[in-house]
């Protein structure tokens, strides 16, 4: 061979295995990223993922060529988006049973958050990165994020874009962007039925229960298999009082779920609404054979007890409310005014004692206190707690309307006339603000605070909100008009009022008669401490005050 070939021969060689080098060291992850290509078409279980995993990691991290590294990167996503969805299978499934989904979200958000990062076009990967960021304690934020990411990514494909525009109706917190978004679900998959499902919700809890009912007929005739679609409308007929039509169609859900516990309490959320108490307690009697430990069933039998005039009853399914769950607030509050109601004030305050100190600044407790305090006749404290509350939350009128009754208690008259003015002003329809106004006012002993024509202006409102049928409240008329000097007008209504009036007050409301016949107007002079009553000489009579929800 001449000099001048093998010279030439040499020099290609030598590029040859430069070429080859150069090729190799781009591919020294090229044997790692087949066996994970291999692996990843079979693979099923954690630990196979796992390995499918590693491999592609490791394949990157030794070289790949730009077509490869991107193959592999694809492969390393999907296989942490199969193994995240694992996991967050595991995390809903831990949710309802062994206490351990916290972990398992955990490992399912690490996968799946890296998967979107190596391949961020995943619109049902960012729909599961939205679920368990609602979960309790999740990422509101960024389940938001993800969610508007979903339906941006998936036009394409209508069932995804449905699924994550009514999972974001559902965080939407204006109620016409809930409905935007569900109208979008139902335009891009007009055949679900659980996305007229979740717009006949949103619609009746915006009271549009036509529009809501409409929802769920569309929903039933896409599903007529589905008991929800049925109860559902059941619960939106009641809300229109139409007890009858609402009980046909939940019976349609009970012949597909005879033995669910779901349907008898709705029932008896429905004969409830219609005040048929004895059936409702009957319903949920049968939804507490089906569980016993059911909070929502023993809550609603709780109640239900109370209407029936049964609180040591309603008592016991709250004491076992509290076995179960024994933090709730709710329940404790309850607990506390049925306690009340079996005149057991000490244990009822006591209950409420250990609430406030557990939450000092809860005004329902406070409020409670005050209430509880003023019906022992302890009105200084009943001040101090009702003062508590305003204190905090200077616009609560119950608040007002409490310190009100106490300071009338005390016989501070002029504290309670400006506490229910400005009850007044808040709640300007309220039938014991505007008689207990009206009465301090017409009866009062200091000629100063007594103003018999705004008394007669408030008596005669109040009288005609209750349609003249309270005892009480034509007691504080007769009151007004014999204060503004027209005693005939004052024996007609207190003559009516001791027809109406129970035993309780009919003595009571007798002397006040009298005091008419007499010519006389009626004065309260003393607070409700003072038990008795005085007769001056030709003074007016005095009387104790009612209990203060009567006035």
């Amino acid at each position: 061979m001449p000099s001048s070939l093998r010279s030439n021969a040499l020099v290609l060689g030598v590029l040859l295995a430069l070429a080859a080098g150069r090729a190799a060291a781009g591919d020294e992850g090229q044997a790692d990223l087949d066996k994970a290509t291999q692996l990843k078409v079979g693979a099923s279980s954690l630990s196979e993922l796992g390995e499918v995993v590693r491999l592609c990691e490791s394949a990157l991290g030794k070289g790949l060529d730009q077509n490869n590294a991107s193959f592999a990167k694809n492969l390393l996503a999907g296989a942490l988006t199969q193994r995240g969805s694992i996991h967050a299978g595991q995390a809903f499934r831990s949710l309802l049973s062994d206490g351990k989904w916290q972990e398992q979200r955990k490992l399912a958000l690490a996968d799946l958050e890296r998967a979107v990062g190596l391949n961020p076009a995943q619109p049902q990967t960012l729909g599961l990165i939205a679920r368990l960021n609602l979960l309790p304690q999740g990422d509101a934020k960024r389940a938001a994020e993800a969610l508007d990411q979903a339906v941006a990514q998936s036009g394409d494909e209508p069932q995804l874009k449905g699924e994550a525009l009514v999972l974001r109706a559902g965080i939407q917190k204006e109620p016409a962007k809930k409905l935007a978004d569900l109208d979008e679900a139902i335009q891009v998959a007009p055949g679900d039925a659980s996305v007229y499902r979740a717009r006949g919700i949103v619609r009746a809890e915006m009271n549009k229960f036509a529009a809501a009912l409409d929802d769920f007929n569309k929903a039933i005739g896409l599903d007529p298999g589905q008991a929800l679609n049925y109860q559902l409308k059941a619960l939106v007929l009641a809300k229109q009082q139409k007890f009858d039509d609402a009980l046909a169609v939940l019976e349609k859900a009970r012949t597909l779920l005879p033995g669910n516990l779901e349907l008898p309490l709705t029932k008896a959320q429905i004969l409830r609404g219609r005040a048929d108490y004895p059936a409702a307690l009957e319903e949920l009697n049968r939804a507490a054979a089906i569980d016993a430990n059911n909070l929502e069933v023993l809550l609603l039998r709780a109640a239900v007890y109370k209407e029936l005039g049964q609180p040591a009853k309603a008592l016991d399914d709250i004491d076992r409310v509290l076995r179960l769950k024994p933090a709730a607030a709710a329940v404790m509050r309850d607990r506390a005014m049925l306690l009340a109601e079996l005149g057991k004030y000490d244990k009822a305050i006591a209950q409420l004692e250990q609430l406030h100190q557990a939450n000092p600044k809860d005004p329902l407790t406070l409020l409670q206190l005050g209430i509880l305090s003023a019906a022992q006749k302890q009105n200084e404290t009943a001040v101090k707690y009702f003062s508590e509350v305003l204190g905090q939350y200077p616009g609560e009128w119950s608040a007002y309307r409490g310190r009100a009754d106490a300071l009338l208690g005390l016989g501070r008259r002029a504290g309670a006339i400006a506490d229910y003015d400005k009850a007044l002003q808040l709640r300007p329809k309220d039938v014991g603000i505007l008689n207990n106004l009206a009465w301090v006012l017409a009866t009062a002993p200091e000629e100063k605070l007594r103003d018999g024509k705004r008394a007669l202006v408030l008596a005669l409102e109040v009288a005609k909100l209750t349609d003249y049928k309270q005892d009480y409240v034509l007691s504080t008329l007769a009151a007004a008009y014999a204060e503004a000097g027209d005693f005939q007008s004052a024996q007609q209504w207190a003559a009516k009022a001791v027809e109406l009036g129970g035993k309780e007050h009919s003595e009571q409301l007798k002397q006040e008669l009298q005091s008419y016949k007499a010519g006389k107007p009626w004065r309260e002079v003393l607070g409700a401490s003072a038990e008795k009553k005085e007769n001056q000489g030709d003074k007016p009579q005095a009387k104790p005050q009612r209990n203060a929800a009567q006035r």
